[in-house]
């Protein structure tokens, strides 16, 4: 790779055409067009190395995250992905690097057909920044301000498993590979995000861990939120690797990038059938009640305290 320009044009090489792209990557700027009737969803995510993922994570791995962290936000909205950009920072040229990692980014984006059209790239320390547009018909996004009380609260998939990988990793211990693919790549909940449109009230998307996320919606919503702590779904590798208060800490703790949303218990049925036909486990762990702030519970009913409740990065 001898330059700037090389790079683009090997990256430009690879990309799978729209016919909503009037003009992609090559120019000052990307030329887009919005269908008719829709709002613009835009959506950015940074990723940087030792950070975000472990300096040990596989090219093909960074690609594949940096692109499904924003996919993840783009779904709790309930939006449909379209285009996206990339700004990649790099310490040095690696043609090696750089083919398995847009090997990753472009696999991701091909399963949810959303288009590279952009970005930018420069040198300094490993870093990714994707900024992702998907579509919504007008008035139908979902929001973090639309929880009502005596919503029920429900989340897709399992959580604290990428926690768990990142805790064995940093303390050098080998993984199972179910945790770290958790770890290194997210499923982003598009389709799901999508169906709840109509369906669900409020939606966030668990990034920074269930208690700190849904305390923004509650917090956006002006109401307050009570969680059953052993109604957390989990996975098997979880269950066999912790228990208790650990478990519930790692559950807790973010990088999980499934969907927590709150709905009327009206839509009980319909959300089960929805589980069904997407084939994502979707699980009831609390209700939106009066207050404020997010109250979590053991079996017995009795108000658990985490030492960790999510990831803050200027903590």
């Amino acid at each position: 790779m001898s330059g700037e320009f090389d790079l683009i044009s090997r990256i430009a090489a690879r990309v799978s055409p729209r016919s909503d792209v009037i003009l992609g990557i090559g120019d000052d700027g990307a030329i887009l067009h919005p269908p008719a009737g829709s709002e613009l969803v835009i959506v950015t995510d940074t990723l940087n190395s030792g950070v975000h993922f472990p300096e040990s994570t596989a090219a093909h791995d960074v690609g594949w995250k940096a692109l499904a962290v924003n996919l993840s936000d783009l779904a709790a909205m309930g939006a449909t992905p379209a285009w996206c950009t990339l700004a990649l920072s790099l310490p040095s040229p690696d043609d090696a690097w750089l083919d398995a990692c847009i090997d990753g980014f472009l696999a991701l984006a091909e399963q949810h057909g959303i288009a590279l059209v952009g970005g930018d790239t420069t040198r300094g320390p490993l870093s990714l920044t994707v900024t992702a547009c998907g579509f919504v018909a007008a008035g139908t996004a979902l929001r973090r301000d639309a929880a009502k009380v005596g919503d029920d609260i429900w989340v897709s998939g399992t959580l604290g498993d990428a926690a768990a990988a990142l805790r064995e990793v940093l303390q050098g211990k080998s993984c199972v590979d179910v945790l770290r693919s958790r770890l290194d790549r997210p499923t982003p909940r598009c389709a799901l995000g999508q169906s709840l449109v109509g369906i669900a009230h409020a939606c966030i998307d668990v990034s920074d861990g269930v208690l700190q996320d849904l305390g923004h919606v509650c917090a956006a919503s002006g109401v307050g939120a009570e969680i059953r702590l052993d109604a957390l779904p989990t996975s098997d590798a979880l269950v066999a690797l912790t228990v208790g208060a650990e478990r519930w800490r790692l559950q807790s703790a973010g990088d999980d990038y499934e969907l927590c949303f709150t709905a009327d218990p009206s839509q009980r049925d319909a959300l089960v059938t929805m589980s069904n036909t997407l084939g994502v486990r979707l699980t009831c762990v609390g209700r939106v009640v009066a207050g404020d702030g997010v109250h979590a519970f053991d079996a017995n009913g009795r108000e658990v305290r985490l030492q960790t409740s999510g990831y803050e990065h200027f903590a």
